[in-house]
């Protein structure tokens, strides 16, 4: 009866973590740094042994690895780069947090009261307080106002 059932169950299930899946060009990007980068050291293992040896390997494995330290520097950065590429055409939605948001909100609805209460001050029977009620321009008004 307990075989039975163990089949009956999922064999992987999936945790929800906090944290979503790269995206695919940046998986790749990240998986080809990875390889590079463990070359890269592999090389530098193999140098410092020949080199230790007295090998006549040790000079041409020397001279690949200072390339391969390049090439894998620039891996790393391609990595960053295809991130931020991948952000900036996908859109990553940055929403403030919601007391950022109510803050906020006061905020504006004050500054529309004090508006509100000077433009009436003024006399005026809209309460408008943009200048426009006078029949200047915008540019008139900064022009005026520098």
């Amino acid at each position: 009866m307990e075989h039975e059932s163990r089949s009956a169950r999922q064999l992987w299930v999936d945790d929800e973590k906090g944290r979503q899946r790269m995206p695919d060009p940046v998986r790749n990007a990240a998986v080809r740094a990875v390889m590079i980068t463990s070359v890269t050291l592999i090389q530098g293992v193999v140098a410092f042994y020949c080199s230790v040896a007295g090998s006549w390997l040790a000079f041409p494995m020397t001279v690949s690895s200072v390339a391969s330290t390049i090439v894998a520097t620039w891996s790393v950065l391609d990595v960053w780069i295809t991130r931020q590429v991948w952000r900036q055409r996908n859109g990553v939605v940055s929403e403030p947090s919601s007391t950022a948001r109510q803050l906020r909100r006061e905020r504006r609805a004050e500054e529309r009261a004090e508006e509100r209460a000077e433009g009436r001050a003024d006399g005026r029977k809209d309460g408008r307080t943009d200048g426009r009620a006078d029949g200047r321009t915008e540019a008139a008004r900064l022009s005026e106002a520098a």
